[in-house]
């Protein structure tokens, strides 16, 4: 990717596309400097990592009275750990770079001086480590029935590795209770002949948002996608995933 002017960051906090109301997203991540100086040192300062931790900053425009908007979904989210997945300058198509973690809602501002669009800020604070990955599923495709998404070449997960995964279900439509169970499957290859689940998500019958992760084993197949099953009457679902090794 060359050199970018920021003009579509795309930004899922837990079941809210904050996209059309943000115009400031900032991600940071930091592992602690401890000094670990000593005699052998021969006169420099020497230091080891210690705790790593991670945040993400965001403001915009404020709205409400609805699930989709910033102020319902950061009340609702306000003290609560959940998924974050930002893109990196594009449409959050498949393949497409994305950075995902589970964070905490830690605060949330609003309104401003008067004459002024009614803005809002918040943060979110890492509850597990901020992962560099793809998005495995876009937002704006509507799935209506049990299927499987593109196949993505991530590549093996090492020991004491794991693959992280983010669900968002930014819309639901239908009647009898429509209902997605969405699951990340893993392959030897691109054809996914033999595919095998590797995180199943809770069945979700609303908008909202889980991320999950494997156990930290080694898993040698190498190409990953996310697969569903939907069940209702005339049922529609809009939701975005990524997936990432870390």
């Amino acid at each position: 990717m060359s050199k970018t002017v920021l003009t579509n960051v795309r930004c899922f906090a837990v079941g809210a596309d904050l996209t059309g109301n943000s115009n400031k997203i900032e991600l940071s991540s930091e592992v602690e400097a401890k000094e670990s100086t000593n005699y052998g040192s021969q006169g420099w300062k020497e230091f080891v990592g210690g705790i790593a931790s991670a945040e993400l900053s965001g403001e915009g425009q404020w709205e409400a009275s609805d699930a989709s908007k910033v102020d319902d979904a950061s009340w609702s989210q306000l003290g609560g750990v959940g998924p974050w997945s930002v893109s990196a300058n594009n449409d959050a198509s498949v393949g497409s770079l994305a950075y995902l973690m589970s964070a905490l809602r830690s605060d949330y501002k609003l309104f401003g001086e008067v004459g002024e669009v009614a803005p809002w800020s918040g943060t979110a604070k890492s509850a597990w480590p901020l992962v560099r990955g793809q998005f495995a599923h876009p937002p704006g495709t509507a799935r209506t029935a049990t299927g499987t998404g593109t196949g993505l070449n991530l590549g093996a997960v090492a020991a004491n590795k794991r693959m992280y995964a983010s669900l968002h279900v930014l819309s639901v439509a239908g009647t009898s209770t429509p209902t997605i169970t969405a699951r990340v499957e893993s392959s030897v290859d691109n054809t996914f002949a033999s595919p095998t689940t590797r995180l199943t998500f809770t069945a979700a019958t609303a908008v909202g948002g889980q991320i999950m992760r494997t156990a930290g084993t080694a898993i040698t197949d190498t190409w990953w996608r996310v697969a569903w099953t939907i069940s209702g009457t005339t049922p529609s679902f809009l939701f975005a995933a990524a997936l990432g090794i870390q």
